[in-house]
């Protein structure tokens, strides 16, 4: 029997530091593999992978080198972009031979069969979305079966059937809080949702801002959820082990911090999380780990324009000094564990989240979650979480003030956090994803 030939798109993949959507994108990839898929990913990097030679479209391929080209250079590029945008792509193959040493990008990389490359894909997509309209055609010399775009894109493969996962509708419902173009975001989803063969979401939250705001029929959806798998080398190092990490890396002292994790961007509220943090007068500190984005410095005014708020005098000796606030824009993977293993709470006071994967990772570490009441999150996190009212700043103050004081609250949230998680275990997202595809496959083109 042949296997069902799924492709997923490396939009996000491909970026340097980790996003939700990318550890979605990658978690679908070996989900698609233990379901017994041929798994391909297409990518858009900037280099030609078109070469004869197959040494050469594997280097280019892993060349990040950012050399800035000529104007004159750029002004050709896009010039044969537009001029080419009506007919479409075509994805080339690109060989994965290990000649080229990959083991930098081994992290970010998803499961694969075979990986395939358009240049500047995703440059021409936005360009083609802008000027015609529609959805650009990449042509392969063998359609899959299903493609499974991870984000809304306006682009499809004949032949194939297209679906397209929309994680959440942030830019419509909070428009304040991102810098989407809105006339286009609107367009490029309502284009999606009359055309696409299939919606996938994250939510049943979404799934009905998705039908109330689009009109779109519910056999039109599927909510798959999310999974979440922390690889037991990380789940179960020994707590000595976390201890070290933490206090070696950040001078923390193991259960004596309040951790939050994210990229900071307006959606996220992490001004208000640190203005009910100093208001609440708990005095282990606070650590935020997360890439600075758009409005970011806003979000940070308290601590970066407040020296005596950065920081708490100890012993009455101004050179024995240590943060209330620490701010790190990013910690890799086996350290952010540690951290969030070795942290007294997880704060994730979110806006809006399509799935809200942060709080569900911490859970099923058995680290206690104050997070928000809204969209999303009281389906994910059940009765396994602290829920607060994320726009009312006494309402978090009380939450961070009971988890700082309240042994038997923290040790039941402990308790009830990875039973909560084992509902969207990685075996339960195979079972989801396995119907949504026999019901894709199903469909008439």
């Amino acid at each position: 029997m042949l296997k069902p030939r799924i492709y997923i798109d490396g939009f996000n993949l491909s970026l340097e530091q980790g996003t939700g959507v990318a550890t979605y994108a990658r978690n679908l990839s070996f989900a698609l593999r233990d379901l017994g898929a041929e798994v391909g990913v297409l990518y858009g990097a900037p280099t030609s992978t078109t070469s004869a030679n197959s040494l050469m479209r594997e280097i280019a391929f892993f060349d990040t080198s950012t050399r800035k080209p000529s104007w004159l250079s750029q002004a050709l590029k896009s010039f044969r972009h537009t001029l080419m945008l009506p007919f479409g792509e075509i994805a080339f193959q690109v060989p994965v031979t290990g000649r080229v040493i990959r083991d930098t990008f081994q992290a970010r990389l998803p499961y694969f069969d075979h990986i395939w490359n358009v240049q500047d894909l995703f440059t021409k997509e936005s360009l083609y979305g802008s000027l015609l309209g529609g959805r650009m055609n990449v042509y392969f010399r063998e359609a899959p079966d299903i493609m499974h775009w991870t984000y809304p894109l306006a682009i499809r493969i004949p032949k194939a059937k297209n679906i397209y996962t929309l994680h959440d509708l942030v830019p419509l419902r909070l428009p304040h809080t991102t810098l989407d173009n809105k006339r286009h975001y609107f367009r490029l989803i309502r284009r999606l949702t009359k055309s696409a063969d299939h919606i996938v979401t994250v939510s049943e939250s979404s799934k009905k801002d998705i039908m109330d705001l689009f009109g779109v029929p519910e056999e039109r959806i599927t909510n798959t959820y999310q999974a979440v798998d922390i690889p037991a080398r990380y789940r179960d190092k020994p707590i000595s082990d976390v201890k070290s990490d933490v206090e070696g890396t950040f001078g923390l002292k193991y259960k004596n911090y309040f951790l939050f994790f994210g990229a900071i961007e307006p959606k996220k509220n992490v001004g208000r999380m640190i203005e009910a943090y100093l208001a609440s007068g708990v005095t282990h500190p606070l650590v935020i780990v997360g890439k600075k984005a758009w409005e970011s410095q806003e979000d940070l005014r308290l601590i970066s324009d407040n020296e005596h708020v950065r920081y708490l005098l100890t012993n009455g000796n101004i050179t024995e000094r240590r943060f209330r606030v620490l701010q790190v824009d990013y910690a890799p993977f086996p350290l952010l564990v540690s951290l969030i293993r070795g942290t007294k709470a997880v704060l994730f006071p979110s806006l809006y989240e399509g799935f809200g994967l942060p709080a569900l990772e911490a859970m099923s570490l058995g680290t206690p979650v104050l997070t928000s009441n809204t969209a999303s999150m009281p389906e994910v996190v059940g009765e396994a979480a602290l829920k607060v009212n994320p726009y009312d700043t006494r309402a978090l103050v009380e939450g961070i003030r009971a988890l700082d004081t309240d042994a038997d609250l923290r040790a039941r949230l402990a308790e009830a956090g990875p039973i909560q998680a084992e509902q969207f275990s990685p075996e339960r997202y195979q079972a989801r994803l396995s119907k949504l595809y026999s019901k894709v496959k199903e469909m008439p083109r």
